[in-house]
């Protein structure tokens, strides 16, 4: 199977938990895009609480109801993707520039399962570069303090502020993203605790202790994954 096979099983194995009746969190990226599509597809009495204004507009296309985090009483269940899934269901997630919102979203919600293709799940975290979210005000001088976080946790290397097409990205919140390519994260709560002690960071990549399952496809089928 293909990686997008496997995103779009994994995808279409995590609709399957959802019944009429619930409030679902809506992940964003290109494996949260295949379970907002199969989720749609099964045609629920469901309302959809996105983490991204892309997958807001993409749900919407497709007939779903949305509301916005606060309208709802309670989030049932929240589907998402990552860049990575280390021990214990430790990820790294944020290449879609919407770490703030999904947290936030997760954070909020009952249960969270994370889906992902076979390639993502790794022994350490850290080859996939972590990000960063950052207020624009000052963020170089936030960046100088990022790197004397990371020098904290033993990574010597400075974040890069990610671009497009020449200009930075900027998220759904008006911030920047740094991605920090540590390599290795030993300790991922360590270094949580640190960029979270750094004023103008707003949030990291670093989903820890939060999701409940893992949807991984494989050229054998859906694997389920517990922390």
């Amino acid at each position: 199977m293909s990686a997008d096979d496997q995103k779009r099983a994994a995808g279409e194995a995590a609709a399957a938990l959802v019944t009429s009746g619930m409030v679902v969190g809506l992940g964003t990226g290109s494996t949260a895009a295949w379970f907002v599509k199969a989720l749609a597809a099964r045609k629920l009495d469901i309302v959809g609480v996105p983490t991204s204004t892309a997958t807001g507009d993409l749900a919407t296309s497709l007939g779903m109801k949305i509301a916005q985090l606060g309208e709802t009483k309670t989030i049932d269940l929240t589907v998402d993707g990552a860049d990575e899934i280390g021990p214990a269901l430790a990820l790294i997630k944020g290449g879609g520039a919407a770490l703030l919102r999904e947290k936030l979203v997760w954070e909020a919600s009952k249960r969270c399962v994370v889906i992902a293709d076979d390639a993502k799940r790794v022994p350490v975290l850290g080859k996939f570069s972590l990000p960063i979210e950052v207020v624009s005000f000052g963020h170089t001088t936030t960046m100088a303090r990022i790197c004397d976080a990371l020098a904290e946790c033993d990574i010597g290397i400075a974040p890069r502020l990610r671009t497009k097409d020449g200009a930075p990205v900027v998220t759904d919140n008006g911030n920047l993203i740094y991605d920090a390519a540590c390599g290795r994260i030993p300790e991922p709560a360590l270094l949580a605790a640190a960029l979270k002690s750094v004023t103008g960071v707003v949030e990291h990549g670093l989903f820890l202790d939060l999701a409940d399952l893992a949807l991984v496809g494989t050229d054998a089928g859906v694997v389920e994954v517990e922390p």
